[in-house]
């Protein structure tokens, strides 16, 4: 059977401020720290549709890129990952751009 002695208890505002803030402030520092971790996860890899609108890359050069070796990639299911810190290393080993930075005026 259940127990009907329950008792309603009013607390002052005060007193659930000094309930409620501390777990409003731990819930908004959690909340923080994953907003974070979301950036840096979504940071660190392009996907297909980043390489063709950053780079102008169409589909079937990215995939005859893939498949070359040309480009690293990671595959989760259909889904198909390139590290950003990778292409960067492509992007200056391939880059002229020292030749510039060099040129006589």
């Amino acid at each position: 059977m259940e127990n009907n002695n329950s008792q309603l208890i009013l607390l002052s505002v005060e007193k659930l401020e000094n309930i409620l803030y501390p777990l409003f402030n731990k819930l908004n520092s959690i909340e923080e720290k994953l907003k974070k971790e979301k950036v840096k996860q979504e940071d660190a890899y392009y996907r297909n549709t980043d390489l063709k609108a950053k780079f102008g890359l169409s589909p079937n050069t990215i995939i005859k890129y893939r498949e070359s070796g040309t480009i690293p990639y990671t595959m989760i299911g259909e889904l198909y990952l390139y590290p950003k810190a990778q292409f960067d290393i492509i992007l200056k080993k391939n880059s002229n751009w020292d030749l510039f930075q060099n040129k006589p005026s």
